[in-house]
């Protein structure tokens, strides 16, 4: 096996000051998004979302950011996933982006909530009409299936069930959920792990930026 032990990585494209932030954070990420988009970065809007349960047990996986703004940033699912049901009972969570080429992560945490039905069949009819199939054919999400060939054989009926033409609905058990943020934290690698880590937590309408040690 590899020795993981002896791998090192020299961060040393930029740097992070305080000067170059903007005063609020959602502008801030908004930049970092689009240097990452005009990077040519492979689904630079793929981030790791944190849930946990009610007991306290974490789990994580990777999902695509489908909107980001002032009120918060905006990912779908199926409402009845393992994701779903810790939401259900534990409505806070945190987005991880990462960007390894540009040496810069954006960690964003707050309470989630789901978005209203006319908001998800907005996305919903926008996407390609086979991922809308897969929406139905794939619930309940995250339960066990007894093979490959069953799920194709849901994929195969629905296509009959709706048949090309007709519009294909919305799931209620599949929508949007928007994580309205209360902290983000902007890092940028550093040469000799000296890394530029900055926090902003909200403070009423307002946002307190402080450095944080690396």
């Amino acid at each position: 096996m590899t020795d993981l032990t002896s791998l090192r990585q020299t961060y040393a494209r930029g740097e992070l000051r305080r000067q170059d932030l903007r005063p609020r954070p959602h502008e801030q990420f908004q930049r970092w998004l689009e240097e990452a988009l005009a990077s040519d970065l492979p689904e630079p809007y793929a981030v790791t979302l944190a849930t946990a349960d009610e007991a306290g047990r974490p789990s994580a996986r990777t999902v695509l950011l489908r909107g980001a703004d002032e009120a918060g940033l905006v990912v779908y699912s199926n409402y009845e996933s393992h994701k779903g049901r810790d939401l259900k009972v534990n409505p806070q969570a945190e987005l991880l982006f990462y960007w390894p080429q540009l040496e810069r992560q954006v960690r964003v945490y707050g309470p989630v909530e789901r978005l209203t039905p006319d908001e998800s069949d907005t996305y919903f009819h926008q996407r390609p009409r086979e991922s809308q199939l897969a929406a139905h054919a794939s619930d309940p999400q995250s339960a066990p299936i007894a093979s490959r060939a069953a799920l194709e054989a849901a994929f195969s009926a629905l296509h009959q069930r709706f048949p090309e033409g007709q519009q294909v609905p919305r799931p209620e058990f599949w929508g949007g959920y928007r994580l309205r943020p209360l902290m983000y934290e902007f890092w940028q690698g550093r040469p000799n792990r000296m890394h530029d880590r900055f926090e902003y937590l909200r403070a009423g309408d307002d946002w307190q930026i402080t450095r944080l040690m690396p």
